[in-house]
């Protein structure tokens, strides 16, 4: 018998067998299942919990529960049957996801639940579970290392020379860089990258009180800004 009739005959008789659903499978696939469903919202309380964004998504925190569930499902469905593995393998190739990832943190998160999918649809279900500390204790560490202070952009428009010292002295002892200046029709428009280490934003009121000044905004920059 050639490699090609062994293969063929190996593909039949998973096909035949894999007809029935015998107890060890259904009680693996109850385990993984609800494990999945666990640590997927467990996965959905810790994004909630260290979120760094302006405004909080719950349909993509929902997600992560549900891609959990289903990774675990389709990796469960791929290890009991070749045929149905090379069908989905087929399937899953014509996909396209065209959905933009703004938060390389999102990522992170949407790479972990898949991970956990299928690592639990494998059966390793002690790793599984351990890497769901491993990961959280990263995550809360870097956390509370860009906690020490919020980043700002500050955009002034003004119209006389002398209201760009003023700025800068109330501003203070703040760290602040200069992104963009620009200068049309006698209004100039400046744009600062502030690092505030407390919630304490009344410097922009003295801003907008400084003579010549028009307007000065604060935005909380969350890596969406292009200048």
């Amino acid at each position: 018998m050639n490699v090609k009739d062994y293969f063929k005959k190996s593909v039949l008789e998973n096909f035949v067998n894999g007809q029935g659903l015998t107890v060890d499978f259904l009680a693996s696939a109850i385990i993984a299942m609800a494990l999945a469903v666990m640590l997927g919202m467990l996965i959905y309380a810790i994004y909630k919990h260290y979120y760094g964004g302006v405004v909080f998504s719950s349909s993509f925190a929902t997600t992560l529960v549900g891609m959990t569930v289903l990774t675990a499902a389709l990796t469960l469905a791929i290890s009991s049957n070749v045929i149905i593995s090379l069908g989905m393998v087929g399937a899953l190739s014509i996909v396209r996801y065209r959905t933009a990832i703004k938060d390389p943190m999102d990522l992170f998160y949407i790479f972990w639940a898949i991970s956990e999918g299928i690592v639990l649809g494998a059966g390793m279900y002690g790793l599984a579970v351990a890497i769901m500390p491993i990961l959280t204790f990263v995550v809360h560490v870097f956390y509370h290392k860009r906690q020490k202070g919020v980043i700002f952009v500050l955009v002034v428009h003004y119209t006389e020379d002398r209201a760009g010292d003023e700025i800068l002295r109330c501003l203070g002892k703040m760290k602040a860089q200069l992104k963009s200046k620009t200068i049309r029709s006698g209004i100039r428009e400046v744009t600062y990258e502030v690092l505030c280490k407390t919630n304490n934003t009344l410097f922009l009121e003295k801003i907008n009180s400084i003579e010549g000044v028009t307007d000065a905004t604060l935005i909380q920059y969350n890596g969406e800004y292009h200048g």
